[in-house]
């Protein structure tokens, strides 16, 4: 029952989005926080503070992901690792394939605007994010 319930709710999401386009792609470029994740039996973990940040870097149907802190003064501090990718168009829908030396993992983006974006991984659930928008209390 479990498995129908978070079928139809894969199905409302796509059914409702709107059609990701391959122009559309660049607006994965900036700085995103985790606003939820919704999990295959439909409940859902909503992320209302974020000590970090993804930053993605995309051009040309590849790119990097990584995780930055937001500082007081409006910048971040980064480390140096980065998950690199490459999207590939499958029947209609884009995957995003990750290789690191360790392990491969991929996930179907599902929505994609310019304050929004969803992605569904092998293990079943929805992670959203959200446009992160710094804040600056430095004088």
């Amino acid at each position: 029952m479990q498995k129908f319930i978070a079928l139809g709710i894969g199905f409302l999401l796509l059914g409702c989005a709107k059609k990701i386009n391959k122009t559309d792609l660049s607006l994965l470029n900036g700085y995103w926080e985790i606003e939820k994740v919704t999990f295959p039996d439909g409940s859902s973990k909503d992320y209302k503070v974020n000590t970090s940040v993804d930053y993605i870097k995309y051009e040309a149907m590849s790119g990097y992901r990584k995780k930055v802190q937001p500082t007081l003064n409006g910048t971040f501090s980064a480390t140096d690792d980065a998950k690199f990718f490459t999207i590939l168009e499958k029947n209609g829908t884009f995957e995003i394939y990750y290789k690191n030396g360790l392990s491969e993992w991929q996930e179907q983006l599902v929505t994609l605007s310019k304050d929004h974006f969803s992605v569904s991984g092998q293990d079943n659930l929805i992670y959203s994010y959200k446009k992160y928008h710094p804040i600056n209390i430095s004088n």
